[in-house]
C-alpha cells in the first residue's frame, strides 16, 4: 500500500535541504549493493533525524538498526560537543559499508558500531541516553522499548520507525502481517504508557516520537 502519494513525497523532497555528496553516494551504493534498500531512512527522513538531533544537541544517542549507516550519520550531525552515538545491528555483512562512510564523514571517533543482538548489547551499555532511534526487527520493538526506558533520561526521546508498516496497520487484523500486528501492539503500548507523551507522524512509513515525562 502506498502510504504517501509519490507526488507529495517528491514535492516534500524538492523543498527539503539536499542530502549532500556523501549521503547521496551512500544512498546510491545501498540501492546498488544491499538487500531491501527500502530500509534506508533516505533523504526526507534523514534530514528530519538530523534536525531533531540538532534541536536536542544530545550527548548520547542509541540507534537500534544500523543497516548501511545512513541514519547514524544523520543523527550524529546534531551531537553535542562531547557527544557519542552507539549503533547496533545483527547483520555484519553490511558493516564494511557503514564503517567506511562513517569514517569518510569524519565520525569514526563519535560513533561506535556494535554487531550482535540488541537484546544482548543494550544491557551492557553503561550510558544514559538523550535520544533513542528504533529501526530494527519489528517483533522486538515492545521489548526494546522496555529495555531502553530505564536508560533514557527524563525529557529524552524515543523515535520509532515503520509504525505504519506499508499501510498494513489500518487493514483488518486478519489481513495484517505479523510485522504489522507487532507495530499495532507497539503503538498501543506507547499511547497507553502514562510515563510518556507520543506523536505519530505521517512521515514516510510512520515515525513515532515518544517523550519520557
Amino acid at each position: 500500500m502506498e502510504v504517501i502519494p509519490q507526488e507529495i513525497q517528491a514535492f516534500a523532497e524538492q523543498h527539503t535541504t539536499g542530502e549532500g555528496g556523501l549521503l547521496y553516494r551512500l544512498h546510491r551504493e545501498t540501492y546498488l549493493k544491499a538487500d531491501q534498500p527500502h530500509m534506508l531512512s533516505g533523504h526526507l527522513q534523514g534530514r528530519f533525524l538530523t534536525m531533531v538531533s540538532q534541536m536536542l544537541r544530545p550527548r548520547r544517542i542509541l540507534e537500534l538498526g544500523t543497516y548501511t549507516g545512513y541514519s547514524a550519520i544523520c543523527l550524529a550531525q546534531g551531537l553535542g560537543e562531547d557527544g557519542h552515538l552507539h549503533t547496533i545491528d545483527v547483520n555484519e555483512e553490511l558493516e564494511h559499508i557503514s564503517r567506511r562512510y562513517i569514517g569518510e564523514a569524519g565520525l569514526a571517533d563519535r560513533i561506535t558500531l556494535h554487531n550482535g543482538k540488541a537484546a544482548d548489547i543494550i544491557p551492557s551499555l553503561d550510558e544514559i541516553f538523550d535520544l533513542v532511534f528504533i529501526d530494527a526487527d519489528k517483533a522486538g520493538y515492545s521489548a526494546y522499548y522496555d529495555m531502553v526506558w530505564q536508560k533514557l533520561r527524563p525529557g529524552g526521546f524515543i523515535l520509532a520507525d515503520n509504525i505504519f508498516f506499508h499501510g498494513e496497520v489500518v487493514l483488518p487484523a486478519e489481513q495484517q502481517s505479523n510485522n504489522a500486528k507487532a507495530m499495532v501492539r507497539f503503538a498501543e503500548k506507547a499511547i497507553a504508557d502514562d510515563r510518556a507523551e507520543t506523536l505519530l507522524l505521517t512521515l514516510r512509513d510512520g515515525l513515532m516520537l515518544i517523550r519520557k515525562k
